[in-house]
Parts: C-alpha cells; sequence; structure tokens
C-alpha cells in the first residue's frame, strides 16, 4: 500500500475527529459545501475571534458590522459582477466532463493562465491540442459562467430577484453612507464583515480551499485618496522587514524589505502601514516569515479598478506550493462610485473643505482557508503519535482536566478544578475515560494546548501537573495560580 501523503494524513485526522466534513455526508455528500464539527467549530470560532480583536483593535473608528446575505441585482449592477463575476467554462464533446479553462490549461501546460480572456484560452486550446482529461475528446469552445446564485425575493407582482452575496465586501459598501454619519464623520472609517459568501464554483475543489459556501473576514478601510501617502502611525512600522515579491520585480523571488524601503520604491505609506499589520497578524498566529510572503498581481493580473493588489501566500506542504489565504487591494473609489451612479445616492463625504468620494483600501481573508492552514503547519508526527501544534489562544480547548484514576475523591477534586477555571474564564473540559496516557493523545490530537492531572499528591497540598502538548514537559503548580498560569504559559 502506497504511503499516505501529507494531505491524506491531515484530512484524515480531521474528519476522523470531528474538524469538518462533507456537508450531507449520509446522503453522498454535497459538492463544495462542508460541515464544520465540534471540534472545528471551536478553532474557527477561535481565529474568527482573534481576527476581530488584532484587526477592530488598530484604529477606534473600526467596526464590524453584519449586513444581509441576500441582495437586490442593483446591488452587483453596481458593483460590476453581473458582468465581470464570470469563470471560463470549458466542456468536453464526447464524455460532457466540463472544467475551468483556465485550471484544464494549467494543470497541463504547467504555467499560469489567470487573467486571460475567454477568446484567447479558446485559441491557446486549439493551438497546443488540449484534449478532454478524462476521456482525450474535443473541447468544445471555451464559454462564460456567472458564479453568484439568484432566486426570486416576494410571490406575485412583488417579485423581485436576489442574489446569495459573492463576497462580504459588498455590504460594506452599501452600508457606508449610514455608517459614516453615525460614527461621527470621522476618516478612515473601518468597516468589518465577518459572514458567508456564496459562489457557484464550476469545480470545487482542494476541500476548504475552493468551496461554494464559504466564509471570508473583511476590512473595508474609507479613507482621504489625498492621504494616501501619510499614515500618523507609520514610525511604528518603518524598520519592520516585510517578506515581498514586487510585481516589477518577481525575477528576483521573495525580496526582505523594510516597509520605508517600499516607502520608497514607490508604494504608498498608508498601504505598507497595513501590511506590516497583516504580516504582525500571522507572526502572532505562529506562521513562519520563511513560509509567508506578499506576492504583487501586475496590471495584467490584477482586477482593473485595483491600484494596487497582493496576495498574501503562506506555502502549504499539503500543495506543495505558496497558496494564497487573503488578499490585499487598494479599490480607489470603483466601488462607492458604482454604487452612487446606480442608486442615485451621493456618496461622497465633506472633509476639511473639500468634497470627494472615500477610496478603500481592503484586507480580505478566507476563514476557512487560514483554518486549513493553521491545521497545515501545526500537523506533527513523531513515531506513532500525531498531534497538531496550534496556538493556545485558537486551541480548540486551553485545557483538559483529568483525575489519575475514577476513585478516591480524585474525580471530586478533579471536577472542582474544571469549574474553578472554567469560572475564571479558562476554556477547559473533563476527561475520566481511559488511561492518563490515551487521554493525553486524545487531546494531543485535536491540538489541546495542556493536560492538567489531579493525583495523590494534589488532596496532600493542593497542586497539580500541568503537561504542556508539544514538549510533553510537566510542571506542578498550585490550583490557587493555575488559571493566571495557563494564561502565561
Amino acid at each position: 500500500m502506497a504511503e499516505k501523503t501529507f494531505y491524506e494524513k491531515i484530512m484524515e485526522k480531521m474528519l476522523k475527529r470531528a474538524f469538518f466534513y462533507p456537508s450531507c455526508e449520509i446522503y453522498g455528500g454535497f459538492s463544495g459545501f462542508y460541515d464544520y464539527g465540534s471540534t472545528g467549530t471551536r478553532i474557527k470560532r477561535k481565529w474568527e475571534d482573534f481576527w476581530r480583536r488584532f484587526f477592530l483593535g488598530l484604529e477606534e473608528s473600526f467596526y464590524e458590522i453584519q449586513p444581509a446575505e441576500v441582495m437586490p441585482e442593483p446591488v452587483f449592477e453596481a458593483s460590476g459582477h453581473l458582468k465581470e463575476f464570470v469563470d471560463p467554462l470549458v466542456q468536453c464533446s464526447k464524455c460532457g466532463y466540463y472544467e475551468r479553462a483556465d485550471t484544464i490549461m494549467e494543470e497541463q501546460l504547467h504555467e499560469t493562465f489567470e487573467g486571460i480572456t475567454p477568446k484567447e484560452l479558446d485559441r491557446l486550446i486549439k493551438e497546443h491540442g488540449i484534449k478532454c482529461p478524462k476521456c482525450g475528446g474535443k473541447l468544445k469552445e471555451v464559454t462564460v459562467l456567472n458564479l453568484m446564485f439568484n432566486f426570486d425575493v416576494g410571490i406575485f407582482h412583488s417579485v423581485t430577484k436576489g442574489y446569495l452575496r459573492p463576497e462580504t465586501a459588498q455590504g460594506s459598501y452599501v452600508c457606508f453612507k449610514r455608517e459614516y454619519k453615525a460614527n461621527r464623520e470621522k476618516l478612515p472609517l473601518g468597516l468589518a464583515v465577518v459572514g458567508k459568501a456564496f459562489r457557484n464554483e464550476i469545480s470545487p475543489r482542494q476541500g476548504l480551499f475552493r468551496m461554494r459556501e464559504f466564509t471570508q473576514a473583511e476590512l473595508q478601510i474609507f479613507f482621504d485618496p489625498d492621504k494616501i501617502n501619510e499614515h500618523p502611525m507609520f514610525p511604528e512600522v518603518k524598520d519592520r522587514v516585510l517578506r515581498v515579491v514586487p510585481a516589477s520585480e518577481r525575477e528576483k523571488g521573495e525580496q526582505m524589505l523594510s516597509c520605508e524601503q517600499l516607502v520608497q520604491k514607490g508604494y504608498p505609506e498608508f498601504a505598507v502601514y497595513y501590511m506590516a499589520r497583516v504580516q504582525e497578524f500571522y507572526e502572532r498566529l505562529g506562521v513562519p516569515l520563511d513560509r509567508f510572503r506578499f506576492y504583487e498581481k501586475n496590471e495584467e493580473e490584477r482586477a482593473f479598478y485595483n491600484k494596487l493588489h497582493f496576495d498574501v501566500e503562506i506555502f502549504l506542504e499539503s500543495f506543495g506550493k505558496y497558496t494564497e489565504v487573503a488578499g490585499f487591494h487598494y479599490r480607489g473609489d470603483h466601488d462607492l462610485k458604482g454604487h452612487q451612479k446606480v442608486s442615485g445616492e451621493d456618496m461622497s463625504v465633506l472633509k476639511e473643505g473639500k468634497r470627494f468620494i472615500p477610496h478603500v483600501l481592503e484586507l480580505s481573508f478566507g476563514v476557512d482557508r487560514n483554518f486549513f492552514t493553521l491545521m497545515d503547519l501545526g500537523y506533527r508526527e513523531e513515531g506513532k503519535r500525531q498531534w497538531f501544534s496550534l496556538p493556545a489562544f485558537v486551541a480548540p480547548w486551553t485545557a483538559g482536566v483529568y483525575p489519575l484514576v475514577k476513585k478516591d475523591g480524585l474525580d471530586k477534586k478533579a471536577r472542582e478544578v474544571q469549574r474553578m477555571l472554567a469560572e475564571e474564564g479558562v476554556d477547559c473540559f473533563y476527561d475520566e475515560k481511559g488511561s492518563i496516557g490515551k487521554r493525553y493523545a486524545r487531546a494531543d490530537e485535536i491540538g489541546v494546548a495542556y493536560g492538567i492531572t489531579i493525583d495523590y499528591q494534589t488532596l496532600e497540598d493542593d497542586t497539580v501537573t500541568v503537561r504542556e502538548r508539544d514538549s510533553t514537559q510537566q510542571e506542578r503548580v498550585s490550583i490557587s495560580e493555575l488559571a493566571e498560569k495557563l494564561r502565561t504559559f
């Protein structure tokens, strides 16, 4: 039997331990949809909470909102999604198999075809004699498919066409006017959304990386375009070194450039400041810097309205390559101007004696992709021992509390300790089933940071054994100091 790949190993572990699994699995699954299980839900929510604490904490004028997931057609006329939110589709004339045209090209020619028009893709398929990867049949002409889910809202004469939002960003744009006025007309104004988005992907693949229903965490920062080259807190980050692949110097690969050097190269100070914060966010999550980079898209690859576009990429062993987990985009005034044109609402603001439409800097994170990234980076195996090394603040539980045996009052004492920790705000669980070694192993497998064992010495001196997951080292700690110790480990 062939040895399992790294990807297969972690997928098997996550499916077994209720991280996530195919939606409606008892009916054979539902392509492009996944359910988060009892373990995965806790990790996902902790990641989202950390994202909120970090990014909403950057400025006093950054807020989270919860826009509707269903929006009417004019919203997507204004945003350009009705016309532009399409993927190139090609179908086999023999077996009927269909796939993204650029994906088939990339898989067979081992090149990147992102941003190539359907007409050009069609020409290249004929030129290179590309055939159906399933049966070798001739491919039909390349067409396009709009990726939005749409349906009728209402009944009879009041029917309106509605769409499931393909991104959370549009909610921030349509809410901007009210939020700007409600928050004392401050700029920059940050509006964050953590929620679901929906795309009718042609061929969902790679588990959580290309789904039809997924979660985004996005921050739209509205600001005065005349201040794009300044940020009051830039001195705090000017010497920080970022790992960047500039579009104009791609042949050099990753470069280690300070924020100040990036500004000297012509990148706007306002944007570079937030790039530094994005990298800091990932460093706090334990992402090694040598596996992280900002990959800049050139003018042909990025959306026409983006004045600046970096993919935030992390090298994942599962795929053997750098993979996009977030996006960093300077969108200009494209979005607010589009909604002003279609809605008829004036989206401009009056600040410092001038009227203008704010520009937008977008920080966009795929929550599901980041969830998987934690698992890819965190998977460890040592002999027969397998576990996920997760930062304690995103582990499903901070600690497990275990009586050495279920008798002599140790179980009662262990439950007292578990309740005490819960009251102190430490998320922990109680487990008395199996040997202490098996309990440690079960907890390690899902990434629980610490194991707390109540033994006979505990009954004598009110101390417990605290075991750290990665090193397996143990330390005696007084129960009275336990909660604070777990917060500072």
